[in-house]
C-alpha cells in the first residue's frame, strides 16, 4: 500500500471515520473538530497536527508520529496508542480513558486536566510530563518513567504506580515544595 501524503492539509470538521490512514503523512495538518472514530492511522505522521477537539475514539495510532501535536480537549476514549511518540504535545482535557499508551513517549507533553481512567500507561515515557488535576483512576503506570513529572493535584485513587504499588489516595498533595514525581 502506498503512504497517502497529505501534509498541512485544510481539514477542519472532515468526516473520516473508518479511513484507512496508515503510514499517511498529516504533518502540520489542520484536523480541528475532525471526526476520525475507528480510524486506521498506525505508523502515521501527524508531527504538529491540530486535532484540537477532534474524535478519535477506538482509533488505532499505534506507532504515530504525534510529536507537538494538539489534542486538547479531543477524544480518544479506547484508542491505541502504544509505542507512539508524543513528546512535546498537548493534550489538555483530553479524553484518553482506556487506551493504551503502553511504551508511548509522551516527554514534556502538557495533559493538565487529562482524563486518564484506566488507561494503560505501562513502560510509558512521561518525563517532565504536565500531569497536574489529571485523573489517572486506575491508571497503570507499571515501569512508566515519571522523573519531573509534575502530577499536582492529580487524581490516583486505585492507580499501580511504577513501583507496583496500587496508590491508595484519591488526589496527589497539592504542597507546592514537592509538585513533581521523583
Amino acid at each position: 500500500m502506498t503512504a497517502l501524503l497529505l501534509p498541512m492539509s485544510q481539514l477542519v470538521g472532515a468526516r473520516l471515520n473508518d479511513v484507512d490512514l496508515r503510514n499517511a503523512n498529516l504533518d502540520h495538518a489542520d484536523l480541528r473538530k475532525a471526526q476520525l472514530n475507528r480510524a486506521r492511522l498506525r505508523g502515521a505522521r501527524l508531527t504538529g497536527a491540530r486535532l484540537t477537539g477532534s474524535e478519535l475514539a477506538r482509533a488505532d495510532l499505534r506507532e504515530a508520529d504525534l510529536r507537538q501535536a494538539e489534542l486538547s480537549v479531543a477524544s480518544l476514549r479506547h484508542s491505541n496508542l502504544a509505542g507512539a511518540d508524543l513528546a512535546d504535545a498537548t493534550l489538555d482535557g483530553a479524553d484518553l480513558s482506556y487506551a493504551n499508551l503502553s511504551g508511548a513517549t509522551l516527554r514534556g507533553s502538557s495533559l493538565i486536566k487529562a482524563c486518564l481512567i484506566r488507561a494503560d500507561l505501562r513502560n510509558a515515557d512521561l518525563r517532565g510530563a504536565d500531569l497536574s488535576r489529571a485523573d489517572l483512576s486506575g491508571a497503570c503506570l507499571l515501569g512508566a518513567q515519571l522523573d519531573d513529572a509534575d502530577l499536582t493535584g492529580a487524581r490516583l485513587a486505585g492507580a499501580l504506580m511504577p513501583d507496583g504499588v496500587t496508590h491508595a489516595g484519591h488526589v496527589s498533595p497539592r504542597d507546592d515544595s514537592r509538585p513533581r514525581y521523583e
